[in-house]
């Protein structure tokens, strides 16, 4: 590497800001009657992407305690949150002045107890149940994507145990 790059990237990384961080929910439901699990994606206001709630860092509140609100806030859902995180993720931000900044997210499980007909983005953003495969199609960000089919399979798991054992006919 010549001396002048080496400067370069120097100067670059000593002018990159460190990652602004968010916390996210993924919000799922399974159902009763099939045991489906579904997560709910939601539309972005800016871009109309499909993403999962997620919000900046709060005064006086845990990570998970954020992502639980900005689940209820973005698409009316309420329930049970993990305070464990489920996985990170980063995606570039666009601010209002034009200038992107790279955001890391954390994500925690949230299962949907019950949805509300009024909350603060309402009308604002599209919102859809899909399987975790559809919602890994949709998303955009490739660590999300991960993110989600990571947790099918840890549901699969948690769900199969719970199931009743066969028992053979002899």
């Amino acid at each position: 590497m010549t001396l002048l790059a080496r400067l370069a990237s120097d100067v670059q990384l000593m002018f990159r800001r460190p990652p602004r961080q968010q916390y996210a929910a993924l919000c799922y439901r399974v159902k009763k009657k099939t045991s489906e699990l579904e997560v709910l994606l939601l539309t972005s206001r800016d871009t109309g992407r499909w993403v999962i709630p997620k919000g900046w860092p709060m005064d006086g509140r845990t990570a998970y305690e954020v992502a639980a609100r900005e689940a209820f806030e973005e698409a009316g859902v309420r329930g049970t949150v993990e305070n464990e995180i489920l996985g990170t993720y980063s995606y570039p931000k666009a601010l209002k002045n034009g200038l992107s900044v790279t955001c890391k997210v954390q994500v925690y499980a949230l299962e949907v107890v019950n949805i509300a007909k009024n909350f603060k983005e309402k009308g604002e953003r599209k919102t859809e149940w899909v399987s975790c495969d559809e919602a890994a199609k949709r998303v955009y960000e490739p660590e999300l994507r991960e993110i989600l089919l990571l947790f099918k399979r840890r549901m699969a798991e948690q769900l199969s145990a719970r199931m009743p054992k066969q028992i053979p006919a002899e």
